[in-house]
């Protein structure tokens, strides 16, 4: 199957050797432009959206190269995901290009009061997937043995995947289950639950376990969690999966627990955020997360990276958001736990104790030019 390089006729950068890898699909995203069922919006929005491309994507801007590998289809939505997918600054060379199957494709149907009896009501949201035999779908094994593909895998310091994978064919569910046996000193893997119930009623989910349990990461939603395994519980959640070396659990808005296989928990609590839009946090959350592993941050300073990261994508419309420079993101993981509780999210800026007053512009996400430092030689204890 041919390939496609965005990057190199865009003259957007694409890292030569990523340090971290994302498999999985993304699709093209169809956003009304009003609330309401969907027979009664006249007007879309194109975007594109998928998880794990929202996690490489969130990655690079956080410092650490990533790249991106999937499959798209040989149309206008393929080729609109890989250039932005690679605008972002992810390496895309090893997406392959189907010229037999679309471009999965999704809608958001946005809930309103128009008195409709099919009208989700304010505040709720339904996603409609039109996935089923997309490009991605024949992921398989057989990526493995692609010499793209295998030189990303080969070269990388961590992989990640989620669940979402494992629910779209048999074929993906076998290629993740073959990248987790295929361990390599050196590399972690992370797998981000990220349960998606429609994609899983014509599927058996017992299935997700030992992938789960497979993994050195396991990023877990609270509710997520309780829909598919009974139990949000972080202790609970531990026993169930003894195997990662560290289970995360995400409790929404209020707090995230990281468990070590030890008996160690670290908690710490959610940024106050004024929200914009919630698409996407949980991706920056677990981006955040990895890349402050991948820096060799210490427990807290890791989840209070996901925890800021999180925060910018909330106040962002899209999927994603930049962070603040980086003497401002250093500022908020050094401080003290009261400070870090005053401190207030909104699109207008950050504001803390451990900020300048004067510096509303510094605190502001996406201002300054200063990157992030670069990841450490080797990867921290997960």
């Amino acid at each position: 199957m041919p390939r496609q390089d965005p990057a190199a006729s865009s003259g957007a950068p694409r890292p030569t050797s990523p340090t971290a890898v994302c498999v999985g699909e993304s699709m093209a995203v169809l956003l009304p432009n009003r609330p309401g069922p969907l027979e009664s919006v006249e007007h879309f929005r194109l975007a594109v959206g998928g998880a794990e491309s929202n996690v490489a994507g969130a990655l690079a801007a956080l410092g650490v190269p990533s790249a991106w590998i999937s499959r798209v289809g040989d149309d206008g939505f393929g080729r609109r995901l890989l250039a932005e997918v690679a605008a972002r600054g992810v390496d895309v060379s090893a997406v392959t290009v189907d010229r037999y199957r679309p471009t999965g494709l999704y809608l958001k149907e946005v809930g309103g009061t128009t008195g409709s009896r099919h009208d989700l009501g304010p505040g709720r949201s339904r996603l409609h997937y039109h996935r089923r035999g997309s490009a991605a779908a024949t992921l398989s094994p057989a990526l493995l043995a692609d010499p793209a593909a295998a030189r990303l895998l080969t070269g990388a310091r961590l992989l990640h995947l989620s669940g979402i994978t494992a629910a779209l064919s048999d074929d993906c569910l076998s290629l993740l289950r073959a990248l987790l046996a295929d361990r390599r000193p050196g590399r972690l893997v992370s797998f981000d639950l990220n349960w998606r119930p429609a994609l899983w009623r014509d599927r058996d989910p017992a299935v997700l376990p030992p992938l789960l349990d497979a993994a050195d990461v396991l990023l877990l939603g609270a509710d997520e969690a309780e829909a598919a395994f009974g139990t949000g519980d972080p202790r609970a959640l531990r026993r169930r999966f003894p195997s990662p070396a560290t289970v995360v659990v995400k409790d929404a808005a209020r707090l995230v627990t990281a468990l070590d296989r030890d008996g160690t928990a670290v908690t710490e609590p959610a940024l106050a955020v004024e929200v914009v839009e919630a698409t996407g946090a949980g991706d920056a959350f677990a981006a955040g997360y990895l890349a402050g592993t991948v820096r060799g941050l210490d427990q807290r300073r890791r989840l209070r990276l996901g925890h800021l990261s999180a925060a910018c994508a909330l106040t962002a419309h899209g999927d994603h958001a930049e962070l603040p420079p980086a003497p401002a993101v250093d500022a908020l993981l050094a401080a003290s736990t009261a400070d870090w509780a005053a401190t207030r999210v909104s699109a207008d800026g950050i504001v803390s104790p451990v900020l300048p007053t004067t510096a509303g512009a510094a605190a502001r996400p996406g201002a300054g030019t200063d990157p992030l430092p670069a990841p450490s030689p080797a990867l921290g204890a997960p």
